[in-house]
């Protein structure tokens, strides 16, 4: 494996293009654009103030660079590097911007979350849609790209609104059965839409496009609910991971509970292989200590690591939460179907992970590291083993 120099950075700002071919960071007001095969400099821009938020159109032919403090965007061409486009939101301010899937539009959401602001590139029409709810995912597109679905709150209500992203205008506009709707989530295929309420109740409901009530879950009462919702790529399944350590998928024909998978502590299936990363230091001799090794960056002290396989059963780290603070690292927070809707990877709040993420492919095979660190790879070819 080998790597390249460092290159500076803010705010954690550093996208690859959706293509692949491009490498965009952010240092302070300036953005660097690279070449990803080569690293070169291809293009370097200069915002008007430090970028809080940085985010490549679909077509990856633009960057919008969002300074959230003075309520301004700005738009640069990798095309035309001469051409630029600057949004002043104006004394309303900006919490949040983002593309559309087209690459062609914007969508600017107020502070206190007034109103969303939808900028056209190309013809320069605004429009503008009122009453959205801030709230853990208030607004998701459909994967064809041709509808949004919007949470909004009005009159003490939940409601969603479903615009056509052509020229949005309003298709449908329901009111929701929940009492503090916390998200919601376009299925892959685009036919229905899964809304769930606030941890407070457990309650999923799901809806098609015309806005029809198709089937409502709860899984218990009176305790902490719905932590984290998705779908399988095949949109045959439905995830949701509880506040009580569980998962649980749904079927797409009847909407009714298939399984139930939980997170032990302790590791002790037979099919099961467990790799655990293990510190090994390299023998150091009395002749390698020379001034010029220490001086020229050597990695005589360095530390290297491999992975051992652990006999089962396995107990795996886990934090306790502190039930006197608020928002307890409890429950599944993240859930991330393989490629093939084969395999589902699960983040518990109690377990040592940072992250979850899968392979094209849909290999995986479980690496426990130390200090908070998860690499997860699994190799299908033995899962009969």
């Amino acid at each position: 494996m080998n790597f390249s120099e460092v290159f500076k950075q803010s705010n954690h700002l550093c996208k690859v293009s959706p293509d692949g071919k491009y490498l965009a960071t952010c240092v302070q007001y300036r953005l660097v654009v690279r070449d990803l095969s080569t690293l070169q400099i291809l293009q370097l821009y200069t915002c008007l103030d430090q970028v809080s938020h940085m985010e490549w159109s679909s077509d990856s032919l633009f960057i919008l660079c969002a300074m959230y403090k003075r309520g301004l965007v700005q738009v640069w061409s990798l095309e035309q590097p001469d051409w630029h486009c600057k949004i002043d939101e104006g004394s309303i301010g900006l919490v949040s911007s983002r593309w559309s899937p087209d690459g062609r539009h914007i969508l600017n959401t107020t502070e206190f979350h007034l109103r969303i602001t939808v900028w056209s590139l190309c013809t320069k029409a605004v429009s503008y849609i009122k009453y959205p709810k801030a709230c853990q995912k208030g607004i998701d597109f459909s994967r064809d790209g041709c509808y949004m679905a919007l949470a909004e709150r009005r009159d003490c209500k939940d409601y969603v609104s479903i615009f056509v992203c052509d020229d949005w205008h309003l298709l449908r506009h329901f009111e929701t059965e929940t009492q503090d709707l916390a998200g919601l989530e376009w299925s892959p295929n685009g036919c229905v839409l899964a809304v769930w309420d606030s941890c407070l109740e457990y309650k999923v409901l799901l809806y098609s496009l015309d806005g029809r009530l198709l089937s409502t879950y709860c899984a218990y009462e009176w305790s902490l609910g719905v932590k984290s919702v998705s779908w399988s790529p095949s949109s045959q399944f439905l995830a949701i991971g509880s506040y009580d350590e569980k998962v649980r998928i749904l079927n797409h024909i009847t909407w009714k509970k298939i399984i139930q998978f939980e997170h032990p502590a302790t590791i002790d299936n037979t099919k099961a292989i467990v790799y655990k990363e293990v510190d090994r230091r390299p023998a150091v001799v009395s002749d390698e200590l020379s001034l010029h090794n220490i001086t020229m960056g050597s990695t005589l002290f360095s530390t290297q690591s491999k992975y051992e396989i652990c006999p089962l059963p396995v107990q795996i780290p886990v934090v306790k939460p502190e039930p006197d603070r608020a928002n307890p690292k409890i429950g599944v927070s993240v859930l991330a179907f393989s490629s093939d809707s084969r395999y589902l990877a699960t983040k518990n709040g109690s377990f040592q992970v940072q992250s979850l993420k899968w392979h094209c492919s849909g290999d995986s095979v479980i690496l426990l590291g130390k200090d908070q660190l998860c690499l997860c790879y699994m190799d299908t070819d033995y899962e009969e083993k």
